[in-house]
């Protein structure tokens, strides 16, 4: 798959924040992209941003300011508790796909920094993602 090495994670990320965001609407020849590969491709697409870097790390730093100011509200949440509660609201809120895709990359970054089982599919994602660049 000589494709990917030359991608890389920059174009990964560029391709993945296309797809979810025109592969979640309807219209176009192809059928939109179901709840379940939006949740998967947001968790490849949230790996991606990290290992990227910029202009992508912008994703994570809103992300790590938004969890910043709830903290500072909710003093005793832990990340995994956060993490609990994010997955909580995707699974029970009704969300259109594209709702599921942008909160998809926001709870596999809080995940991931959680600890636990998410971390390390996230953290072997994001490996793999810097084995490309």
């Amino acid at each position: 798959m000589d494709f990917l090495p030359a991608l890389g994670a920059v174009g990964l990320a560029g391709a993945l924040s296309a797809l979810l965001w025109f592969g979640t609407s309807t219209g176009g020849k192809m059928k939109p992209l179901g709840w379940g590969a939006c949740l998967v491709l947001s968790m490849i697409a949230g790996a991606a941003y990290n290992a990227a870097g910029p202009p992508f790390d912008i994703v994570s730093s809103l992300v790590r300011d938004g969890l910043g100011m709830f903290s500072s509200v909710f003093p005793g949440y832990s990340m995994a508790a956060l993490a609990l509660t994010l997955l909580i609201v995707i699974l029970y809120k009704k969300l259109t796909t594209r709702g599921v895709s942008m909160l998809g990359i926001v709870f596999w970054y809080v995940a991931s920094g959680a600890g636990g089982g998410f971390s390390i599919v996230a953290e072997k994602i994001a490996v793999i993602m810097r084995g490309l660049a």
